[in-house]
């Protein structure tokens, strides 16, 4: 690979603060040459914050002309954009031969544009933050060391969640947000699909939040989990075919589940579109709310129950302030509200908890494994959620420039060439599984 790389980083928000901390370093070290883009100029210049080997520019990604003249320049490609807006990406990469590198699922755009990849010999690199992408990259690591010494594995199952530290949990939610809201508010919408005991099991949304199951994480206590969408897909991703059991989980803390479900059945995150006079209150939109929809007794029986009630009440429904016009649902009216009360302090520090369970059967014996992590975040900038979606990420990019990952094609990170030097890295900037078990 050319010494003089340039690497194109498109989108600067959160969950890239890491990633080009680590990138810039790596790009004084190996005389690499970085562009950072983001639609704000501002944001980009703050993020760069002067840093050699590089500059920061402002333009709209949706601009054509813009953004196939600054991929052309490029050696390779990072979109940390919103998901919608990496297939415009994509298809300038192809035609400009360049490959790309995302933290986003694959999704059925991307999968049209496989084979052009591959007949270009480029590498599109997807799923390589944290969930996806750390959770891909240590459970097929464990899975093949399982299956390489002959066990024959039954159960799989792997958690992981965005938390808060113990010593910044200072709300009954017992939550603050480290990522995108928007998919917190939306989070369980689809409902879940998984297998129990050789048997597809489903559960709506309106229970998902009901009676989550509890689990202990080494290192950090108890938690709760509700199912991820559909499971079934990823048998075959993680070429566990003839498990009886399957599935994959998001960790929250227990009274945070308990609260969710209330908000649920208050329709509060319900995406239709409202009529009401503006401007409006929140506790008029709400009050408003409870009745159009008969919840004033339902709302009021939770009442009763104190750590709910904590809950509900800390969320100010019954406030004065007004709600800003563009907002026309529940669920985008919720989001607000939650950006304000669940918003990192300066010096909070958030979590990453994952872990993974299997069982396996070797030697007409029965074995379980637990292999779990636990990331601490330093403070509201450089969070545990932007270390473990910035760093794989970024170290991915790193270790292609490097020609340590030489394969071409649509990839996710499940393939030992691509999972092992990736792993290594990590283990050295501190971010490694514990094993019990095995």
């Amino acid at each position: 690979m050319n010494k003089q790389a340039r690497i194109l980083i498109l989108g600067a928000g959160k969950s890239a603060t890491v990633l080009i901390q680590y990138l810039q370093q790596q790009a004084v070290k190996n005389d690499w040459y970085i562009i950072l883009a983001d639609g704000d100029i501002k944001v980009a210049e703050k993020k760069w914050n002067d840093a050699k080997n590089g500059h920061a520019i402002g333009f709209d990604i949706e601009n054509d002309v813009e953004r196939t003249k600054h991929i052309q320049d490029a050696t390779v490609v990072i979109s940390m954009l919103p998901a919608f807006l990496h297939i415009l990406v994509a298809k300038d990469c192809v035609q400009q031969n360049k490959s790309l590198f995302t933290a986003s699922y694959v999704d059925e755009n991307m999968k049209v544009l496989a084979s052009a990849i591959k007949a270009k010999n480029l590498l599109f690199l997807c799923e390589m933050g944290l969930d996806p992408g750390i959770d891909h990259m240590s459970a097929m690591e464990l899975i093949h060391r399982i299956q390489n010494k002959g066990g024959k594995i039954t159960h799989f199952k792997s958690h992981c969640g965005g938390l808060i530290a113990h010593e910044s949990d200072t709300n009954p939610w017992h939550y603050k947000i480290s990522w995108n809201p928007r998919n917190i508010i939306l989070a369980g919408k689809a409902g879940a699909i998984f297998l129990e005991d050789g048997k597809t099991k489903e559960i709506h949304y309106d229970t998902l939040f009901s009676n989550a199951p509890i689990i202990d994480i080494p290192g950090y206590g108890q938690l709760s989990y509700y199912p991820n969408r559909n499971s079934l897909s990823y048998i075959d991703t993680y070429q566990l075919q003839g498990v009886t059991n399957f599935v994959r989980t998001t960790l929250r803390n227990t009274q945070f589940c308990n609260g969710w479900d209330a908000i649920i059945q208050l329709g509060l995150t319900s995406e239709n579109v409202l009529v009401f006079d503006a401007p409006i209150s929140i506790q008029k939109w709400f009050h408003q709310h409870l009745q159009n929809n008969n919840l004033e007794k339902v709302y009021t029986s939770m009442l009763l129950n104190e750590p709910l009630n904590q809950q509900l009440q800390y969320l100010g429904f019954d406030d004065d302030t007004l709600i800003p016009n563009a907002f026309k649902t529940n669920a985008e009216v919720l989001q607000w509200i939650l950006e304000n009360k669940w918003k990192l302090a300066t010096t909070d520090k958030d979590l990453v908890v994952m872990m993974h369970e299997i069982t396996y059967s070797l030697d007409d014996k029965v074995h379980h494994v637990q292999s779990s992590l636990v990331v601490k975040g330093k403070n509201d900038s450089q969070t545990a959620m932007a270390t473990t979606v910035g760093l794989p990420l970024a170290m991915g990019v790193c270790a292609y420039l490097k020609g340590e990952i030489n394969i071409t094609g649509l990839h996710i990170p499940i393939d030992p060439i691509i999972y092992k030097p990736i792993l290594k890295a990590l283990d050295a900037e501190g971010i490694s599984f514990v094993e019990v078990g095995f």
